[in-house]
């Protein structure tokens, strides 16, 4: 015994040399070199012989210390390891390793947990030919989501219709982990993590749960954070951090719930670790945003080097106000024009996508680039699933905004909409050659344009017309006729514009307005009335702008961007429309430079229609100046260093962006070789909520709901948005209101919204409420109210931006910001109306601290499938042989939907 005391003091005394005693947790990031570092190997490095009794080199293949061990990896394992609160030690070992060592002991034998990841609400396969036989088996994975989901299948042959009962599939754990995060914070927010464990036994079990660490954020253990637990039969636990993110942008947490053996009993029963599913892994993402209003700067260039070396500079630069840690800077390069608007077909602008004709404007533009793939013989069964995915879906949805006799409008729902008939009807007559369109959507769409021709051959109005800007000079009707009739030529329909043609051509003196005047080169060249086109297409480059060997277009005295590049893209389209030359091309091919400069890094431009004209003319022009050969190398340099890009035929269409180091400074590009290139430099940076006013002027007001005893305390935001513009009226318009961290809209609030005055439709996408306002007057206020909820709290809560702006011409907007109102008085960002209530100080609204309880719902495993999540099963149709005869012919399987019901 004394020798052991001794030997006890021994050891402290060595143990306090260490420069670090104890850990709070376990870093999985570092691990150890691949080679054998153990004691044994290094003493036989050095030529060492060892004589003593402790464990220098474990043996081969066989159990030891809690593991199996095999060749000659040395790792050493201990309880608990995992979590490293009374172990002053420290082994590197891989996540399994260590998730293993904290259990039972033969964690070997078991298979490594499944990190939930993917937590869908609805579950949708695909399209299944069953064929002759009947019987088809269709792989699929399940989602991580704990829950019962009831299948429903339907299929079709030639011989009738088929209906499969519902099948319930239970995806059960023996305990699940959730954790509660909001969609986002910024900057300086802190939140309380809370990490719930459910226990859906019939027996206790010893949970532990523990974090994964980060540089993307800090934690700080709150309540029952580092301590086991019992959890018994339907029970439920909670688990609390404090978590302060350290970086920008989409940060994901993980959590580890664990079933760890005891001897300690629960409540006075046996504690048991089930022998699967004892590890729950749970990750979730959290963006994190900087403070302030979002600003993009992007520089686009288009090099075609043709064996010389061409060069070209660029200077980024930041404005003195941009928020500190914000800005990121990133260089991208394509050896095709289409090539960024091919990466980004679901998202071609940062706008929302409510509206018909928003739905149209993505289908639209994906048909395109579609067409010009195939025509150029570049598609691939990737790239032409992934894109016929997206017309199905968007045909699908378009058929919300279709009225009983074939018209269409922007949601649905009241006045008919000429212009967007118009719109739908060219692309769905393009879009059938892809994917199939019922042809009595097309007629009944055709039919209903052909019954609003009036008598003199111009189409009537109804609906507004997409952007009032247009209007000069000329009247609506025949702005709108002439885009008509170029749907009808467009889907092969010329029969029908006979009448028209003499409508447009009556218009033809007044050629004052730009954009009438390029959308009647555009028609009368499908028309193939030369002369016309030729006459007008004189006129048009006569009010041409020059600049720097570029040539665009304005619309006359308006100074739109979005016009601009619509206007340029008819002229572009009329240029390129019959037969070009040699002379044509090199004219087009200024237009072009122009309009790539113009557009946005996802690969759109400003609003729906331009970009849709602009990438049919950019479509049609990339068709005829395409070769199969060349490449080019494209050398960047900047103030820290240098890179290199490599084009060539085989990854024309990859898109390759690397991030840059430095924000700022100068750039030169240096291009040498055979092929062209597509470079832009995009620069995004915040700064604070510009206070200026436009066109539009955005007032909020919070004003809070001082009752304490609400679990989510509301907020109620009060808008005023007026239009000061010149212009009478405005456009359609958008309220973008981002919603404070932790905060929900009240549903309620959002259904009375929706029936509020000028509102068409509202719209909930993650911390974002859009609200679609109908055009109205100018200086006259028009006022809204919602409501939201607080469902996480946040601490040090940051001002929400609320932005309004014009949906055809989005640089017309205000931007304004609003707080919580806290204890104290008003938020900076202005008024903050309290209600006073009876012994309540006026001005002052305190609100305490809740704490949410959870009711723990009822799960029923099922015997007969006793699947996890992310095991791969095979979902077997069976169709009776009796009710459909299949020898005549293939049946098909067009629909397999899964609905999710939540336990």
């Amino acid at each position: 015994m004394k020798f052991r005391t001794q030997s006890k003091k021994l050891q402290l005394q060595i143990f306090n040399l260490l420069p670090v005693k104890r850990a709070s947790m376990y870093p999985y990031e570092v691990k150890e070199p691949n080679e054998d570092c153990s004691a044994y190997s290094i003493f036989k490095g050095v030529g060492l012989k060892m004589f003593t009794n402790l464990v220098l080199k474990s043996p081969f293949c066989l159990p030891y210390s809690g593991r199996n061990c095999h060749e000659v990896k040395i790792t050493y394992t201990f309880p608990f390891l995992t979590f490293m609160y009374d172990y002053p030690l420290a082994v590197a070992m891989d996540r399994t390793e260590v998730l293993s060592a904290a259990g039972t002991g033969a964690a070997a034998d078991l298979p490594p947990p499944i990190i939930r990841t993917f937590l869908p609400e609805t579950w949708l396969w695909d399209l299944v030919e069953v064929g002759p036989s009947g019987t088809k088996e269709v792989p699929v994975t399940v989602p991580d989501t704990i829950t019962a989901w009831e299948t429903e299948a339907f299929c079709l042959s030639q011989q009738g219709f088929g209906l499969a009962p519902p099948i319930e599939l239970v995806v059960f754990q023996p305990f699940i982990l959730e954790l509660s995060l909001p969609y986002s914070v910024i900057r300086g927010e802190n939140l309380e993590l809370k990490a719930t464990v459910f226990n859906y036994q019939s027996s206790c079990i010893m949970v532990r749960v523990s974090p994964t660490l980060s540089s993307d954020y800090t934690l700080t253990p709150l309540a029952n954070a580092q301590e086991a637990s019992c959890l018994c039969a339907q029970g439920h636990g909670t688990y609390s951090w404090k978590l302060t993110p350290t970086a920008l942008g989409p940060v994901n947490v993980t959590m580890i719930a664990e079933a760890v053996s005891t001897d300690t009993s629960c409540d006075n029963k046996t504690v048991e670790v089930p022998e699967r599913g004892r590890v729950d892994v749970v990750t979730r993402s959290l963006i994190v945003k900087a403070e302030g209003t979002e600003q993009t700067k992007t520089h686009n260039a288009l090099l075609c080097p043709k064996g010389e070396s061409l060069q070209e500079q660029v200077e980024l630069s930041l404005p003195k106000d941009v928020i500190q840690g914000s800005a990121r800077a990133s260089v991208s390069v394509l050896g095709d024009i289409m090539g960024r608007a091919l990466k980004n077909l679901d998202g071609l602008q940062s706008m929302p996508y409510g509206s018909g004709e928003k739905n149209m404007a993505l289908l639209a533009s994906n048909i395109y680039i579609l067409e010009y793939l195939t025509n150029t013989q570049q598609i691939t069964p990737e790239i032409k699933a992934r894109a016929t995915n997206f017309l199905t879906g968007g045909y699908h949805r378009q058929l919300n905004y279709k009225h009983s006799d074939g018209a269409y409008s922007t949601f649905g729902t009241g006045s008919r909409n000429t212009w967007l008939t118009a719109f739908v009807l060219r692309s769905f007559v393009k879009a059938k050659s892809v994917i199939y369109i019922d042809p009595t959507v097309i007629a009944d769409a055709k039919s209903w344009l052909e019954s609003k021709q009036q008598d003199n051959g111009c189409f009537q109005k109804l609906g507004s017309l997409f952007n009032n800007r247009m209007k000069e000079g000329v009247s609506d009707g025949v702005t709108l006729s002439a885009y008509v009739t170029a749907a009808l030529l467009e889907s092969n329909m010329a029969a029908s514009i006979n009448k028209t043609m003499l409508c447009l051509k009556q218009s033809l003196d007044d050629q004052s307005n730009t954009y009438t005047t390029a959308l009647l080169a555009y028609v009368f060249t499908l028309a193939g009335d030369m002369e016309t086109r030729t006459r007008l297409l004189e006129q048009l480059d006569k009010v041409a702008t020059q600049e720097g060997g570029n040539l665009y277009w304005s619309h006359s005295s308006e100074k739109s961007v979005s016009l601009s590049v619509e206007i340029s893209s008819y002229v572009l389209l009329a240029t390129l429309g019959a037969s070009p030359t040699a002379a044509d091309l090199g004219y087009a091919s200024r237009i072009v430079r122009w309009l790539i400069s113009q557009q946005n890094s996802y690969g759109g431009f400003f609003s729906t229609q331009d970009t849709v004209v602009a990438l049919q003319a950019l479509a049609l022009y990339a068709t005829l100046v395409f070769s199969p050969e060349g490449s080019s190398t494209v050398d960047i340099q900047f103030p820290s260093g240098q890179m290199t890009f490599e084009i060539n035929q085989d990854n024309k269409l990859l898109y390759q962006e690397r991030a840059l180091k430095d924000v700022t400074g100068k750039y030169s590009m240096e291009m040498k070789g055979t092929a062209c290139a597509f470079m832009q430099l995009s620069l995004h940076y915040n700064i604070p909520t510009p206070r200026k006013e436009s066109s539009f002027r955005i007032k909020v007001i919070p004003e809070a709901e001082c009752n304490t005893n609400q679990l989510r305390p509301k907020h109620t935001l009060k808008l005023a948005s007026t239009y000061v513009g010149k212009d009478g009226s405005t456009n359609m318009v958008i309220v973008d209101i981002k919603l404070l961290s932790g905060f929900v809209p009240d549903p309620e609030s959002l259904t009375k919204l929706k029936s509020a005055l000028l509102v068409d439709h509202v719209e909930h996408s993650d911390d974002h409420i859009f609200i679609y306002l109908e055009p109205f007057s100018s200086h006259v206020p028009i006022n809204h109210s919602i409501d939201i909820l607080r469902d996480i709290e946040v601490e040090n809560l940051k001002p929400a931006v609320v932005k309004i702006y014009d949906y055809y011409q989005p640089s017309d907007q205000a931007e304004t910001q609003y707080n919580y109102c806290t204890t104290g008085g008003a938020p900076p960002s202005g008024p903050c109306n309290i209600p006073s209530a009876p012994g309540q100080r006026r001005g002052l609204c305190h609100v305490e601290e809740h704490r949410l309880s959870v009711e723990m719902p009822a799960v029923h495993a099922s015997p007969d499938l006793p699947h996890g999540p992310g095991v791969d099963l095979r979902h077997v149709v069976h169709m009776n042989q009796e009710l459909l005869d299949l020898s005549q012919g293939e049946l098909l399987l067009p629909l397999l939907l899964a609905r999710m019901w939540y336990l």
